[in-house]
C-alpha cells in the first residue's frame, strides 16, 4: 500500500494527484540527487539503508565539518536523520514527494540552529556540492539550517559566494524561512540572495503561518517551515525532470532554469493573502505547475 509521507499536506498540495496524473510520464526523481545540508544523520536508520530497483537511496555522505565522509550527529545534532523524509523516503509503501531520487547527506553544521558562525562549515558544504554535483548529479539543495532570527535584510556571510555559482549552474537552492511566527524578517539563510525562501500555510487551510516576509518565494502546507522546504526540494526535482521530458522551453520564465521553475510554481501556486502583513504569497500546486510544463502550445509562427 502505498502512503504519501505526509497525506493532508501532500493532498492539499496536489503532489498525490500528480503521482497519479504524470505516473506513466516521470519517473518521480530517479537520475537526481538532492544534497541535505543539515547537522548529520543516524545512517542506520532503515529509510536510509533502503535499495529501490537496485539503486541505494544514499548515494554519497560527506562531513563538511570535520572532513570526513562519516556524517553521523555530534554535539547537539539531530534533525537531519529525518529531514529527507518529506522529500525522498521510499520504503516500506511510504514516499516522499521525489520518491525515485537519490541523496547526499552532508553535515554541515553540528545542530540545525545554527548562526552566522556556521557560515564557514556550511560554506565548506556548499563548496563540495559545487565540486561533486556532476559526479553525483546533484540538482537541488535542501538547506536546512535556521539562526531563528528575523531579519530584514540578507547578512553578508561566507555563503554568498557559493549561493550564486550553485544558481548559475543551474542547481536549486533553497531553505527554511523559520517557525517563530515572525512577521518582520526570516532565518539565516533563507534570507540571503541566490537561496529561495519557503514559508508555510497550516496543513489544513490556506491560512499563513509561522516566519514571513517579502522575500519569501512560495508556501508549501506544513506543520514547520523545515517540512514545507523539504517538499518543496521535491517538487523542485519533479518539475526538473518534467521539463526536461517535455521539452518546455523555460527560456522565458527566467535567466536560468532555477528562477524558472520558481516561476512556473508562482504563476501556477494558489495566491494566500496573509491577514496580518497584508502580503499575497504563493502556494505549492505540483499538479497546476506540472500541467503547465505539459500543455500543448501552438507551433511559432514563421
Amino acid at each position: 500500500m502505498i502512503r504519501p509521507a505526509q497525506p493532508i499536506e501532500f493532498g492539499r498540495a496536489r503532489i498525490t494527484e500528480a503521482w497519479a496524473v504524470y505516473a506513466d510520464r516521470l519517473t518521480f526523481g530517479r537520475g537526481q540527487t538532492l544534497a541535505l545540508l543539515d547537522d548529520g544523520c543516524t545512517l542506520a536508520k532503515p529509510e536510509w539503508q533502503a535499495i529501490v530497483d537496485g539503486v541505494p537511496k544514499v548515494r554519497v555522505t560527506y562531513d563538511a565539518v570535520d572532513g570526513d565522509d562519516d556524517p553521523k550527529h555530534e554535539g547537539k545534532g539531530y534533525h537531519g536523520t529525518t529531514i529527507g523524509i518529506p522529500s525522498s523516503v521510499n520504503h516500506e509503501g511510504l514516499r516522499g514527494v521525489a520518491y525515485n531520487n537519490q541523496i547526499a547527506i552532508v553535515r554541515s553544521l553540528e545542530c540545525c540552529h545554527g548562526s552566522l558562525a556556521d557560515s564557514v562549515p556550511l560554506a565548506r558544504a556548499l563548496q563540495w556540492v559545487i565540486d561533486h554535483h556532476r559526479e553525483h548529479k546533484i540538482t537541488t539543495v535542501n538547506l536546512a539550517p535556521v539562526d531563528d532570527q528575523a531579519h530584514a535584510v540578507p547578512v553578508p556571510s561566507a555563503i554568498d559566494d557559493k549561493l550564486a555559482e550553485l544558481r548559475a549552474l543551474g542547481i536549486w537552492v533553497s531553505a527554511p524561512a523559520g517557525n517563530h511566527n515572525y512577521t518582520t524578517g526570516i532565518s539565516w539563510p533563507a534570507i540571503q540572495p541566490n537561496c529561495w525562501a519557503i514559508g508555510a500555510v497550516e496543513s489544513g487551510e490556506d491560512v499563513v503561518i509561522l516566519d514571513r516576509h517579502a522575500k519569501v518565494a512560495l508556501l508549501v502546507p506544513a506543520a514547520a517551515t523545515s517540512s514545507s522546504n523539504a517538499v518543496a526540494c521535491g517538487a523542485a526535482m519533479l518539475l526538473r525532470e518534467a521539463i526536461e521530458v517535455s521539452g518546455y522551453r523555460w527560456e522565458g520564465e527566467g535567466k536560468n532554469i532555477v528562477e524558472a521553475m520558481m516561476r512556473i510554481f508562482q504563476i501556477t501556486g494558489q495566491a494566500v493573502e496573509d491577514s496580518v502583513t497584508k502580503q499575497t504569497y504563493r502556494r505549492l500546486d505540483l499538479r497546476a505547475a506540472l500541467d503547465h510544463v505539459f500543455a500543448p502550445r501552438s507551433p511559432a509562427k514563421s
